[in-house]
């Protein structure tokens, strides 16, 4: 049977990119794939009192199942309503590559579908998005669509190199889409090897040029950066330290994201970093306590961390507070 994202205490975008354009910050888009990250999520957004945007990429839809994933989400809204919170919630489809499937998850209780058709022809991708929105809008939910590629490997997400957003395109794509947010690509990429920087060189900076042209045609539309994980080097540092083998890994630092957010981004997408986290606190606690065996014992200290990271991005994109 259908179920309407409202029927699980969701919210669609709408209302949360009206109050970040009016702040001018950014909502946080967070992937997740286990009940452990869902906890840290929500732990983190409701102790800093911020929105969130909870991500299920098709990946972790078809790891999660979608049956479970439909009854996790309104247990971790409720988990936020008993803390004492009423953070507002959106549950979104993150690269959605077929309709089918944004039916499927607009279907399922999803209150925002990403479909991406960045990789196909122009006139397609607008074909495609436009059926998307059309069944969205019937049922009050959101719609992002994408504008240009991102390089790098995440899941089902491959592209050997970028295509940067064409700004002359995207009020023709979003009047004819009727999008309610756009992804575009300014240099950012999806993994954990955004960069390939050799020692001491700096970091490339992103194409804020072609984000300020995107705002001067689509002055407050709410622009979607994906690919934003910072990377962070403690943890890859910790991963390597304890057996792990992330060689040259880069990501975007955190003073471009914050110039982006100031140049009209209001979502940004954080999916390597808390894999990286997650990864780093399991492989110190079982190098520490080779003995352990209790998934508790080492899944429990990874959260927590988690817990801590999440809380962190949200005070970097200004969200903190903004609930």
């Amino acid at each position: 049977m259908p179920v309407h994202y409202t029927e699980l205490g969701l919210v669609n975008t709408k209302e949360l990119f009206q109050k970040a354009n009016e702040g001018k910050y950014a909502i946080p888009g967070f992937n997740f794939n286990n009940m452990e990250q869902l906890q840290a999520i929500i732990m983190a957004c409701v102790e800093c009192n911020s929105p969130v945007i909870l991500q299920i990429s098709k990946g972790a839809r078809q790891y999660a199942n979608q049956t479970l994933l439909r009854y996790m989400v309104p247990g971790a809204v409720q988990m936020a309503r008993e803390m004492g919170s009423n953070i507002p919630i959106v549950l979104n489809l993150d690269h959605g590559d077929s309709f089918e499937l944004c039916k499927s998850c607009i279907d399922n209780g999803f209150s925002n579908v990403m479909i991406d058709g960045s990789h196909l022809p122009y006139e397609e991708n607008v074909a495609l998005t436009r059926k998307v929105v059309e069944y969205a809008h019937d049922h009050g939910v959101t719609v992002e669509g994408e504008l240009g590629v991102l390089a790098g490997i995440e899941e089902h997400v491959v592209a050997e190199r970028s295509h940067y957003t064409r700004p002359e395109e995207v009020e023709d794509f979003v009047a004819r889409t009727g999008v309610d947010s756009l992804a575009i690509s300014i240099g950012t990429s999806h993994g954990a090897y955004k960069f390939k920087l050799k020692p001491g060189e700096p970091f490339p900076e992103l194409r804020f040029d072609i984000l300020e042209e995107v705002q001067r045609r689509l002055p407050g539309f709410p622009i979607v950066l994906h690919g934003a994980s910072s990377v962070l080097q403690e943890y890859v540092d910790i991963i390597n330290k304890y057996g792990g083998k992330l060689e040259n890994t880069a990501g975007v630092p955190e003073d471009q994201i914050r110039k982006a957010i100031q140049l009209g981004v209001r979502k940004v997408n954080i999916d390597s970093d808390g894999r990286l986290v997650f990864t780093a606190m399991v492989r110190k606690y079982l190098a520490e306590h080779p003995e352990e065996f209790d998934p508790r014992k080492y899944l429990g200290p990874a959260r927590e961390e988690l817990k801590k990271m999440y809380i962190e991005k949200c005070k970097l994109l200004g969200s903190a507070g903004k609930a």
